[in-house]
């Protein structure tokens, strides 16, 4: 990184987390992103009411930096009165915490399927309370019994763990969820925000089933993963009615005209 992007990168952090929490996070990523083992640490933003759990050496770190750092959801900075959000992909709570710090009368619900990293999301997202339910599942078009994959996606790190349907004989670990029973169970009748990060589960979410939920979105947020998933969503949001613009990594797709400004530099 030259001198001139590292002090933008510094920079940005800073506006983004203000200057004590950045300093902290600096401080913690240089002594613990290259530790064995340890306890968590606290990490702070200007865009979470509460300090998140950190683990040193997992990529915690770089999903903080994501969502808090360079605010990755800066996309939806013009949606004003978000009334249900569902956070599929919710990893250790980083997005959920900055939902529901950023929609205050919002209520979450966070799908997260690793063991371990929903370890971590109970804890960060304790201090919400009522206002977050978080499950431990996956997100699949029908409910079905799901295991972890054995084989790595991806880089193989924490934001990277995958589900598969347990094969015959086989025990599963836990029964899927889908989001038009999710929405139903909530008793509300619109979702606000829909976010999908799902490391490729989201090929077989709008393969099937998508119909009866998908008119009752207003705003859907997702990362796709490869040019099939790509190709599959395309096809399930075609007659949908969303405008759709990219932003980052992230294919964003809106009921209402989205602000010019929403997806400009990082700020």
């Amino acid at each position: 990184m030259t001198l001139q992007a590292s002090f933008k990168h510094n920079a940005t952090l800073v506006a983004n987390l203000g200057l004590l929490p950045a300093v902290v996070f600096k401080y913690q990523d240089l002594r613990h992103r290259r530790a064995q083992a340890g306890p968590a640490y606290l990490l702070y933003s200007r865009h979470a009411r509460h300090p998140m759990r950190c683990r040193p050496s997992t990529s915690d770190i770089d999903v903080f930096q994501q969502i808090f750092g360079f605010r990755e959801y800066r996309c939806l900075d013009d949606v004003h009165d978000a009334r249900l959000i569902v956070d599929c992909g919710a990893n250790v709570g980083y997005s959920t915490a900055y939902f529901l710090t950023r929609y205050p009368q919002a209520k979450v619900i966070a799908i997260e399927p690793d063991p371990d990293n929903f370890a971590v999301l109970e804890a960060n997202l304790a201090p919400y309370g009522a206002r977050c339910r978080a499950i431990r599942s996956a997100v699949w078009s029908s409910k079905a019994g799901l295991v972890m994959c054995e084989e790595p996606f991806g880089d193989g790190r924490e934001w990277a763990r995958t589900v598969r349907p347990a094969r015959a004989g086989e025990a599963p670990l836990m029964t899927a969820v889908d989001i038009g029973t999710l929405l139903e169970e909530s008793g509300m009748q619109r979702i606000s925000i829909l976010k999908i990060d799902i490391e490729g589960a989201e090929a077989e979410v709008f393969s099937a089933n998508y119909e009866r939920w998908l008119q009752r979105v207003d705003n859907l947020v997702i990362e796709l993963h490869g040019e099939r998933c790509k190709r599959i969503f395309a096809d399930a949001i075609e007659h949908a009615g969303f405008t759709t613009s990219e932003c980052d990594e992230l294919t964003v797709c809106r009921r209402r005209a989205v602000a010019t400004a929403a997806c400009q530099a990082r700020s």
